[in-house]
């Protein structure tokens, strides 16, 4: 599949090899490599539209650890016991994080492949309907990428169902989030999970004492990873048009 590169300005180009040909003091000859050109580095191929290889296996395996995240949630008192708007507040602000360790939890794996190009038949018939599925963020290799490399960074941490369950109340309990009620009581319930993910690591010997730094550091790099990147690439074959945080609440509210 060819892919048009439109990642330089050529009339910048243009301006920039003027510029070259007038401070070099000759050109080299054909034989000569020339080692003060700069290569350009096209970044096409990382926003190519991408989606899952297998999509029936894999947004089965995905379903199965947003199931487990919810129920999660909805397991902790702590969590129960917030106001129901905090509830909802947090949930929108750490489903994808939290979705995020489930699949490195279960080391679930998949593969990618091209987003087919509409056919000019696709194209007339969408042409007079609803703007919407152009306007969300469609997966790009870029994106699937960094995802990748995110699960392999906690893959070689090779977490505790232990570390997991509080590093997930870390990050759960975000006091930080706009509109809480119960800001300090969140805050709290935050502090009480760090607490005991490092317990847990207190037994550990003298030169794995950092493995808690480490932990929050590598959990930091899920900020990198929109949440409309995971609704697209792993739900939305099977929910279709429907809003995904709606899904999310009434799996939350559900008795």
């Amino acid at each position: 599949m060819d892919y048009e590169c439109d990642c330089s300005d050529h009339s910048s180009g243009q301006s920039n090899a003027i510029l070259f040909n007038i401070l070099s003091r000759g050109e080299p000859t054909q034989n000569e490599p020339n080692y003060n050109r700069v290569p350009h580095t096209c970044n096409c191929e990382k926003r190519r539209k991408v989606c899952l290889k297998t999509p029936n296996e894999t947004c089965q395996e995905a379903s199965g650890v947003l199931i487990k995240t919810m129920h999660f949630m909805r397991s902790l008192p702590a969590f129960q016991q917030l106001p129901p708007k905090d509830q909802l507040s947090l949930l929108q602000n750490c489903w994808a994080p939290l979705f995020i360790l489930g699949l490195a939890q279960d080391r679930i794996c998949f593969d990618i492949d091209d987003t087919p190009a509409p056919s000019m038949l696709e194209r007339i018939l969408l042409n007079d309907q609803d703007t919407s599925n152009s306007e969300r963020e469609q997966p790009t290799l870029a994106g699937v990428q960094t995802l990748k490399s995110c699960l392999k960074k906690f893959w070689s941490l090779d977490l505790s169902p232990k570390e997991y369950a509080y590093l997930k109340g870390t990050i759960i309990f975000n006091p930080d989030v706009p509109g809480l009620k119960a800001a300090v009581f969140v805050e709290g319930l935050q502090y009480e999970a760090q607490h005991a993910l490092k317990e847990v690591l207190v037994p550990l010997p003298s030169e794995d004492r950092g493995r808690f730094a480490h932990i929050l550091l590598t959990a930091s790099t899920l900020k990198s990873i929109t949440p409309s990147l995971i609704t697209e690439l792993f739900f939305r074959p099977v929910i279709g048009q429907v809003d995904f945080l709606d899904l999310l609440a009434d799996m939350l509210f559900s008795r």
